[in-house]
């Protein structure tokens, strides 16, 4: 069984990508969309990735942003994934040279298997809460029964994820991977290393009981 990946979002301090990575985060996370508390500037990103590690994933977040001030941010930051969490149209989501990933906010009538097809260019879908005019980050969770079964090992389950309820949440829904920004902040934007590391630990956990592997008391 595969091990579940961990994103860990909204970064915006160069030291917190670094504890982020020494917890054994897969990718980070840069916002660029600057109504949020958590964006970044292109300048502050650069900062932030230069001191990476190689085979660290760098995704850079959009939310209905121009084709052109994404391509300028693209040229002055080194970014692996694109990930969209506004209402791109595929065809919007595309042609950047970038693996992509598209946002969904969840409601009861959402139709996964049609999105899963509408978006088939992307590399997955992140199902993220929904809440009115708030395209992320909502810090609440969503119903994981929404998800079918068959989808789960195929989608970044988000959505008001903490140390506190990771371990269920990759139990219950076996994602591909999981993404956490304001669960592991000591204030918005800004990380804290202790959160990150029991967040780690409750993935490792959940995967070594899919695995049926019981850790000793």
């Amino acid at each position: 069984m595969m091990r579940t990946r961990v994103k860990i979002c909204g970064l915006t301090r160069a030291e917190d990508a670094q504890a982020a990575v020494a917890a054994g985060a897969d990718a980070l996370g840069l916002v660029f969309y600057p109504p949020s508390p958590r964006a970044v500037t292109p300048e502050q990103a650069r900062t932030i990735v230069a001191g990476l590690p190689p085979f660290v994933t760098v995704v850079a977040l959009f939310v209905d942003e121009r084709r052109e001030r994404i391509r300028e941010i693209l040229d002055c930051v080194p970014i692996d994934r694109l990930q969209f969490h506004g209402d791109e149209t595929p065809q919007e989501c595309d042609g950047y040279g970038r693996p992509w990933i598209k946002a969904v906010r969840m409601r009861e009538e959402t139709d996964l298997y049609r999105l899963r097809e509408q978006y088939a260019g992307s590399r997955g879908l992140l199902l993220d809460a929904y809440r009115p005019g708030v395209p992320g980050g909502t810090g609440a969770c969503f119903d994981w029964d929404l998800i079918p079964r068959d989808l789960a090992g195929r989608i970044i389950l988000a959505g008001g994820l903490d140390p506190g309820n990771v371990q269920r949440s990759v139990e219950q829904v076996g994602p591909y991977a999981v993404d956490v920004s304001g669960g592991v902040e000591q204030a918005k934007g800004i990380k804290d290393p202790d959160k990150i590391q029991a967040f780690m630990r409750g993935v490792i956990r959940a995967d070594q009981r899919r695995a049926g592997f019981q850790p000793p008391a």
